[in-house]
C-alpha cells in the first residue's frame, strides 16, 4: 500500500525506499533509535538493555530487551532487509533464553544499560516503578515472553510461521516499517501487520478464554497439594487451593463489610496486582470490558486470565466491582496470614488442611 501527499495540483505517490540504500543500519541507527522511542513499536513497555546475551554464545544478542505492564518480557529483534532472514527462529531461540530470568537479573541488566547510556538513575525503582509494584516478587514477575519482529517486509514463510505459532498460544507481532523519501527526508510507516489490528481482539480473547480453561482446571485438579482450610462465620470450607483460598477470604472479608482497599494494604508486597477495580456494579463481561478499557487509556494491558473475573468470583463494594488476582505462589502462606490477622473482627480463619496449625 502506497503512500500519497495531496497537493491543490493532485495526488502524487510517495517514492518507497529502502533502509540499505538509505544506508541506515540496523545497530547503528535502527536500533538506536528505537531504544530511545520503543512506544513506535511496543506501546506498553520500557526498556531493559539492548545487545543482550547473557550465556554461553556470547556471539547471540537480543537487539532489544524490555519489559510490559504485565511484568512480561518482551523480545524485540530488528532486520533493515526486506526478507528479514530467519528471524522468527532466532527469536524463538532468545525467548526461551530469556524465560526464566529472575526479577534480579533483570534490574541487573537494566543497571548495566543506564550505566551504558551514561545514566543515574536507580534500576530497581524504575522497574518497580514502571510496574507498579511496591517490591519486587519473582512469583508473577516474567510468567511469558512475547516477541515482536521488526522489518520493512516478511516473507511469506515467516509470516505463515508466525500466524501458525500465535495459534499455539504464543504471543509473537510482527511489525512493518517501510521507509519512503519526501522532500529530501526519511519517513517510516510503522504497522503492525501480525495480528492485524482488526483481528488482534478477537486472538487476544480466543486465547484469553483458553487459558482460563487452563487455569479452572489446574483450580480443580491435584497438581497443586498446598492446601487450606477457611472457616467464615462457623462454616469450614475444606482443602482450598491457594487460588480459591485467597478468593474466598476475601470475599468473606468484603461481606463483614471491609473494602477491597483496606485489605490490599494489609498486603502491600503484592502492590496493585491484588485487586483490580472499576466504577459501577458489573457482571463479568462488562467489567473485562471497563477494565480493559481503564487500563488501556493508561497504557496498559488487562488480561482476564490472571484474575478471578466470573460472575460468582467478582466482589461488589460501595458501587464498585473487583476482581482478586488468580496468580498465587509461595506468598499465599504470608497472604492469608496478613489478612486474616488485620482483620480479626471479620471471624475468618485459615488453617493448613489436615493441620492443626492455624494460619493466622
Amino acid at each position: 500500500m502506497a503512500i500519497f501527499h495531496f497537493k491543490p495540483t493532485g495526488i502524487e505517490p510517495l517514492s518507497s525506499t529502502s533502509f540499505q540504500s538509505m544506508k541506515l543500519l540496523e545497530r547503528n541507527d535502527l536500533q538506536r533509535l528505537l531504544r530511545d522511542r520503543l512506544d513506535v513499536i511496543v506501546p506498553d513497555a520500557m526498556l531493559l538493555t539492548e545487545e543482550f546475551g547473557e550465556w554461553d554464545d556470547a556471539r547471540r544478542r537480543i537487539d532489544l530487551l524490555a519489559l510490559d505492564r504485565d511484568a512480561k518480557l518482551v523480545v524485540i529483534e530488528l532486520k533493515r532487509t526486506e526478507d528479514a532472514g530467519h528471524i522468527e527462529l532466532q527469536a524463538l531461540r532468545y525467548a526461551a533464553m530469556v524465560s526464566t530470568m529472575t526479577f534480579e537479573q533483570a534490574v541487573d541488566a537494566h543497571a548495566a544499560y543506564l550505566r551504558k547510556v551514561n545514566r543515574d538513575d536507580d534500576a530497581r525503582v524504575a522497574i518497580l516503578d514502571f510496574l507498579g509494584w511496591s517490591e519486587s516478587t519473582d512469583d508473577v514477575f516474567a510468567p511469558d515472553v512475547r516477541i515482536v519482529l521488526v522489518a520493512s517486509d516478511f516473507q511469506k514463510e515467516i509470516t505463515t510461521a508466525v500466524l501458525w505459532l500465535n495459534e499455539r498460544d504464543l504471543d509473537i507481532r510482527c511489525v512493518r516499517m517501510q521507509p519512503y523519501t519526501f522532500n529530501g527526508e526519511v519517513l517510516v510507516d510503522v504497522q503492525q501487520v501480525i495480528p492485524l489490528p482488526e483481528a488482534a481482539e478477537y486472538q487476544i480473547r480466543v486465547r484469553e478464554r483458553e487459558e482460563q480453561r487452563r487455569v479452572t482446571a489446574a483450580m480443580t485438579g491435584e497438581r497443586d497439594h498446598t492446601k487450606f482450610d477457611v472457616t467464615v462465620q462457623g462454616q469450614t470450607h475444606r482443602a482450598l487451593n491457594k487460588r480459591r483460598a485467597i478468593l474466598t477470604v476475601v470475599q468473606a472479608l468484603a461481606a463483614a463489610g471491609i473494602s477491597p482497599e483496606s485489605m490490599a494494604r494489609a498486603v502491600p508486597s503484592r502492590g496493585d496486582r491484588f485487586i483490580a477495580s472499576t466504577l459501577g456494579e458489573l457482571d463479568s463481561e462488562s467489567f473485562i470490558k471497563a477494565v480493559t478499557t481503564d487500563r488501556a487509556a493508561q497504557s496498559r494491558t488487562f488480561d482476564p486470565a490472571r484474575w478471578f473475573c466470573g460472575d460468582d468470583e467478582l466482589v461488589h463494594f460501595d458501587g464498585r466491582t473487583y476482581a482478586v488476582s488468580n496468580q498465587w505462589g509461595t506468598g499465599t502462606e504470608q497472604t492469608l496470614r496478613d489478612l486474616t490477622s488485620q482483620f480479626p473482627h471479620a471471624k475468618v480463619v485459615v488453617e493448613a488442611h489436615d493441620s492443626a496449625l492455624a494460619v493466622r
